[in-house]
């Protein structure tokens, strides 16, 4: 058994307070997916721009989708959100490496429950910061709390 992953406190901190744009990938229009409501959070309690990516390519919360990262025009993408099944991500993963220097790319944040030790591992060589198997949502509270300790 290899160590098993450990997120970063200050990675996850820096994430949620950056304002940059958060790439939802598996965001549709379906109100019932934890997505949908993950992602309205971070746009409308932390203020963050979103760009969903589904196959369908759908506009949610205002914000034009997309099919995949490579069909995201230039510019600047903070952090890849996957709200995919742990044996997806990893393709997604590889998307994001690949995008990485066009988008601007600096992290890829797994949701709770995906997990992906080899796709974090390419992530890292690569150059992109990992967070695993957490939420924001989860995380958010957590930093606040924090702050009121210090």
């Amino acid at each position: 058994m290899g160590l098993q992953h450990q997120n970063d406190p200050d990675l996850i901190r820096a994430l949620l307070m950056d304002p940059g744009v958060w790439a939802v990938v598996g965001l549709s229009t379906n109100r019932a997916r934890t997505a949908h409501r993950i992602s309205r959070w971070l746009h409308i309690e932390l203020g963050k721009p979103i760009v969903p990516i589904h196959p369908r390519a759908e506009t949610v919360h205002g914000a034009q989708g997309y099919a995949s990262l490579a069909d995201v025009p230039d510019g600047n993408v903070k952090v890849v959100d996957c709200f995919v099944n742990s044996q997806h991500v990893g393709a997604v993963v590889d998307d994001a490496i690949e995008q990485r220097e066009r988008l601007g790319i600096d992290a890829v944040w797994m949701q709770l429950g995906v997990v992906d030790e080899e796709a974090a591992e390419r992530a890292r060589a690569a150059g992109i910061a990992v967070v695993m198997d957490t939420c924001p949502k989860i995380e958010w509270p957590r930093l606040r709390h924090e702050g009121m300790q210090r």
